[in-house]
């Protein structure tokens, strides 16, 4: 009965209870002013599979193809085999260790007839863990499992998101060079006309057809930077997915089609899904039962020994007898330098930070889906508006190289330009849609999407 209420008041057995968190209010509506997320939807965008959020065939190959060879994720595997390890190590020390240590020995005095002597002992050792002290550890070894578990779906989350932002890049620039191709078919036509009016009109001058033939040779510059571009990209990508570097077959830009009901679900939801932030809370709950192993070093240690030894007695008795003997032996602390009193403060400290670092973490991630969030909506936004002035641009375009060719009023500088801007737009209106593509990507790690 004492044992019991000194085990109750101690609280050696007690198991993890969450502690209270600041998790109210951490993502931010990307519209609203008060600040306030009005979504409270129940399904949360980061609990969609990978499959269902990227659906391109070639991009969903790559995919794959990461998570089957990238050496990070493969890694990340081989760190968890090792902490299972660890884990049925700490499983198996509740059992009692046995060893056998047979001996023989072979003696003479003076030449007198040798005596043989044989002891063949089997001996078992049991700690009995009255004070929890081996139950502690299993339970931090637990934790330390689940925590590595969720370093590995961080690791793969991370693949996934860079394999999608890497290949949409690719598009994004395939889509580039289409643009900057059709411009430069449309400023050497710029090109050759002036020439023409050059060599037939009288008063244009060659400074004219100078500026054009420039022109073009700027836009061919712009498509060979590109291209160099999609060369680097394509070796990232191939790096990732652990390949040598090669080109990656892809579909087009306009054929995406990404979710557009980014609802987050409240707070509590999106921080289910975020692994970083869970191996933060079973890193936290590691030290819970670290400073109980500390706490549990302060009490009696028993250990109960049991051995059996078939012997001669050096010789004396033949046929040998079995001898059998069992020790009790408890071991109480009473000054150990100042280790034990030590430990447990470091235990505690340590605590306090594994603590301090679970909640900037859910912080952290409230501050990534608010970025997120915000970045979507601006960049979709922002490539409505470019598309309306790639319209106007256009038709001023073609209105521009109309009076060109039948106005003298209209001077080659209005045409290219004309050009240079309409070029320029085309590539900000394709740069935007990238960019809201790379927010949806955003959004969904930074809510723990490749889960599953």
């Amino acid at each position: 009965m004492s044992a019991a209420l000194l085990l109750s008041s101690c609280g050696l057995y007690n198991k993890y209870d969450r502690p209270q968190v600041n998790a109210s209010g951490i993502v931010r509506d990307p519209v609203s002013m008060t600040d306030t997320l009005a979504v409270q939807d129940t399904t949360s965008f980061g609990n969609m599979p990978w499959r269902t959020v990227f659906t391109d065939p070639q991009l969903q190959v790559l995919i794959q193809q990461g998570l089957d060879n990238n050496p990070d994720l493969l890694n990340a595997a081989l760190n968890v085999h090792m902490v299972e390890t660890a884990l049925t190590v700490a499983k198996l020390a509740f059992l009692p260790s046995v060893a056998i240590s047979p001996q023989g020995t072979l003696s003479s005095f003076d030449g007198a007839a040798a005596t043989k002597a044989y002891t063949l002992p089997v001996s078992a050792s049991w700690n009995v863990d009255l004070f929890g002290n081996l139950l502690s550890q299993k339970r931090s070894a637990q934790m330390q499992l689940i925590a590595t578990k969720d370093y590995q779906t961080v690791v793969k989350c991370n693949i996934i998101s860079g394999i999608a932002n890497l290949y949409y890049t690719l598009l994004m620039l395939d889509r580039q060079v289409e643009i900057v191709s059709d411009m430069e078919k449309l400023t050497k036509e710029t090109w050759e006309k002036m020439k023409f009016m050059h060599e037939n009109r009288i008063g244009y001058r060659s400074t004219a057809v100078q500026s054009a033939e420039a022109a073009y040779y700027s836009v061919q510059s712009q498509k060979v930077d590109l291209q160099r571009q999609i060369r680097e990209c394509e070796n990232s990508l191939s790096l990732l997915i652990a390949q040598p570097a090669q080109t990656i077959k892809r579909g087009s830009f306009a054929g995406q089609s990404l979710p557009t009901n980014l609802s987050t679900g409240v707070a509590v939801q999106m921080l289910s899904n975020r692994a970083d932030v869970h191996a933060n809370e079973m890193a936290l709950a590691q030290c819970f039962y670290d400073v109980q192993t500390a706490r549990s070093r302060f009490y009696p240690n028993l250990t109960v020994t049991g051995t059996a030894a078939f012997t001669n007695q050096q010789g004396a008795v033949n046929p040998g007898k079995w001898l059998l003997s069992a020790v009790g032996s408890l071991v109480q602390p009473i000054f150990q330098h100042g280790q034990i009193v030590a430990g447990l403060k470091v235990a505690k400290d340590k605590y306090e930070q594994a603590y301090n670092t679970w909640q900037n973490s859910v912080l952290k991630a409230g501050n990534e889906v608010s970025n997120a969030l915000v970045s979507y909506n601006s960049y979709a936004e922002k490539a409505t508006l470019d598309g309306k002035r790639v319209a106007v641009l256009r038709q001023n375009v073609a209105d521009t190289r109309k009076l060109m060719e039948q106005s003298s009023n209209t001077t080659y500088l209005e045409v290219i330009t004309a050009q240079s801007n309409l070029l320029n737009a085309e590539i900000s209106e394709v740069t935007d849609q990238f960019n809201k593509m790379q927010s949806v990507v955003t959004l969904y790690q930074a809510l723990g999407g490749g889960a599953k």
